[in-house]
């Protein structure tokens, strides 16, 4: 693997970790914050550019878009996806990514959180890029590479396909969605829309991994409402709350 990053994947993370996506599961709205819409159209008109096509920012804010097959015969098509949104809880404001060009292992600093330090003793992953380019936030916020890192694979990737017709593949569709980190992400997706046999979601750990199943998970919303009343006439009668959720 090449310790830096291709110039283009570079740019496109920097450039897309710095529109802040955060989604809001308080929202009903889809997607549930308009940034992930501002940043769906730069994509949808960056995808023009490269030269991609059926390119559509649909009513949901999702982006589906194809590189062309190149070579011919029944080949599966397959689907490559991402998301645009990026968790809650973690700073607000706008986000500055740093570049630490070849990074020599030492602890990295951030100018905005004075008290946070990344480390190869705190994260040993981190201990085996030396050498290598690093991208972090400022400290404030999140980086969002998660999934803005997928993001713009997907985009540099379908870049270098289509300008590069001699690389023979059947034709791939794109497909970047919202609101992933608050569990809505596909509930939209439009299946035949898509129309592909298979599909890779490009968000996960380390490069050159390569995952074939994942979780299932369902949420559930209790309200409970404990019995409050005076201490003086509280035996058998006052009910805490969290006892119950306790016993439940």
């Amino acid at each position: 693997m090449s310790n830096t990053f291709c110039p283009e994947l570079e740019e496109r993370l920097v450039r897309y970790a710095a529109v802040e996506t955060t989604s809001d599961e308080t929202s009903a709205t889809m997607p549930s914050t308009a940034t992930q819409l501002e940043l769906q159209r730069m994509l949808q008109r960056e995808l023009v550019d490269i030269g991609a096509s059926d390119v559509q920012l649909d009513a949901n804010g999702f982006v589906y878009a194809t590189i062309p097959a190149t070579a011919g015969g029944d080949i599966p098509r397959v689907a490559l996806l991402a998301h645009v949104d990026t968790v809650a809880g973690v700073g607000s404001g706008p986000v500055k990514p740093r570049v630490h060009r070849a990074y020599d292992g030492s602890p990295i600093v951030f100018p905005d959180d004075a008290l946070l330090v990344l480390m190869p003793e705190i994260s040993p992953y981190l201990g085996e890029k030396i050498g290598h380019d690093i991208i972090t936030a400022s400290g404030g916020t999140l980086l969002g590479a998660d999934d803005k890192a997928g993001v713009a694979e997907i985009v540099a990737a379908a870049q270098i396909l289509i300008q590069n017709p001699d690389l023979r593949h059947g034709k791939i569709r794109i497909l970047f969605t919202t609101d992933e980190e608050i569990g809505r992400g596909v509930d939209k997706v439009d299946l035949d829309k898509l129309g592909a046999e298979f599909a890779y979601t490009m968000d996960g750990s380390t490069a050159g991994s390569i995952e074939n199943e994942t979780f299932s998970a369902d949420r559930v919303d209790i309200e409970i409402t404990g019995v409050a009343i005076h201490p003086g006439f509280a035996k058998g009668r006052m009910q805490h709350a969290t006892k119950i959720a306790a016993a439940i």
